[in-house]
């Protein structure tokens, strides 16, 4: 790949050459992914785990140490913010989250939170006023791995779920998402929602391979897709393995084999901006010598267009009774969850996109086709994204990688995105119109 150009240029040495410390937002990532660090070099960090508690206690702490003050409300967001001039001004706020899957990477969601702290340092590093407070947050369970809502945090600060819903959710084990909370330490007092936005931006890895493939450094992302999730349970009867007979049996398991394969199709109809994954999957008993007689698996369908999406629904759902009339099953098929196709705002996909010609960098636009907390958020402020490359595409597994040089360049991309937004207009003195005190 082209190596980028040199981002390292002293703030003395012209207009807009404000940079951040690469090398610092690097050992930061490497120190927060010794926490729940898996063998084959990503991290484990479930939401909302002992581990989630650690890696807060991190980088807060990191936060603190960059002058910023703390804040954390009833979902466990996490808000530090550094002052501006103005008290009154609204805060213009960066983050993503810290939760990992459970085989996860260094960089999806920690990322965007390093980077965010990175922009506060080196503001802090250069003597930066700004004329709006400008903020870090970490959301709560972005992942939903463990959680079903996905992106629950950011879910409630937007008004899409109520504190109460999200609270009440429940792992595998039973374990309810405000117990766990609880116990981490990390249940604030501040009320979900109550604070204003004058913009939100999110760093994050592109997390497929169209950036490295195409030899661009950063992604101007526009919106991203439409997404429903699904659980799905098959319901036939446990029996002998042996002296059942084939024609007798109502094997759950065929069921959900058959329910993949058409959630394949269903996609592959909808090529290629459809998506369709079973991802998910327990079977009951799970014994070797028994007929399963119930199957639970989830099924995540996408796609940048509601119609196209509403679409997708209907075939599913035909496809699932079919299959249950078939075989003689039950199957219940419920949705757990529905993010409509979006568009972010206009002057901040500007400022990213004049950040990001500013500093030299090839790029292209595009849409995000993973969920993030910015969906939500664009909801109840203008919102962006800046994405970067990960190696050969590969995300939510251990081996995700990406380049020094490249995470420095979409945070440098980030803090003149967000200045852009945080300087009072009319301030020319100092690089990219900052003042400095």
């Amino acid at each position: 790949m082209t190596t980028p150009p040199d981002v390292s240029l002293s703030t003395e040495s012209a207009p807009g050459a404000l940079r951040v410390d690469g090398a610092r937002l690097w050992r930061s990532l490497m120190d927060l992914a010794q926490i729940g660090a898996t063998p084959k070099g990503g991290v484990r960090r479930l939401a909302l785990t002992d581990l989630d508690g650690h890696g807060r206690d991190l980088v807060v702490g990191w936060l603190r140490d960059a002058g910023a003050s703390i804040e954390i409300d009833g979902a466990g967001n996490i808000f530090a913010t550094r002052d501006g001039r103005d008290g009154t001004a609204a805060v213009v706020l960066t983050g993503s989250h810290i939760d990992t899957q459970p085989s996860g990477g260094k960089f999806d969601g920690n990322y965007g939170v390093l980077a965010g702290l990175e922009v506060l340092r080196t503001l802090n590093d250069a003597g930066v006023v700004t004329e709006h407070p400008v903020g870090v947050a970490i959301w709560t369970n972005e992942e939903g791995s463990r959680f079903v809502p996905v992106m629950g945090g950011s879910g409630a600060f937007a008004g899409v779920y109520t504190l109460e819903h999200v609270r009440q959710q429940r792992d595998v084990d039973g374990i309810s998402f405000g117990d766990a909370l609880d116990a981490i330490g990390y249940t604030g007092d501040t009320l979900v929602g109550e604070r204003a936005l004058d913009a939100y931006f999110e760093a994050h890895i592109e997390q497929g391979p169209i950036l490295e493939r195409e030899d661009k450094i950063i992604g101007v992302v526009t919106g991203a897709l439409g997404l429903r999730w699904y659980d799905c349970v098959w319901t036939g009867q446990d029996a002998h393995a042996g002296p059942t007979p084939m024609e007798a049996r109502r094997d759950a398991l065929r069921g959900a084999s058959q329910m993949v394969e058409a959630v394949h199709a269903l996609a592959m109809r909808h090529a290629p901006d459809g998506r369709a994954t079973v991802g998910f999957m327990q079977v009951s008993p799970n014994s070797r010598n028994v007929v399963p007689g119930r199957v639970k698996m989830s099924v995540d369908m996408r796609h940048p267009d509601d119609a196209h999406l509403a679409g997708m629904d209907r075939e599913l759902r035909d496809a699932a009774a079919a299959i249950a009339r078939d075989l003689g099953l039950e199957c219940d098929l419920e949705q757990v969850d529905h993010v409509p196709a979006s568009r972010f705002d206009s002057s901040c996909v500007d400022a990213v996109r004049a950040a990001t010609r500013a500093l030299g960098l090839p790029h292209r636009e595009m849409v995000s086709g993973a969920g993030h907390d910015a969906i939500y958020i664009a909801r109840v402020a203008p919102t962006s994204m800046i994405f970067v490359p990960c190696k050969d595409g590969i995300s939510h597994n251990e081996i995700e990688d990406a380049r020094p040089e490249h995470l420095e360049a979409g945070a440098n991309v980030l803090l003149h995105a967000i200045l852009a937004r945080a300087l009072r207009s009319g301030v020319t003195s100092g690089p990219s119109g900052i003042e400095h005190g």
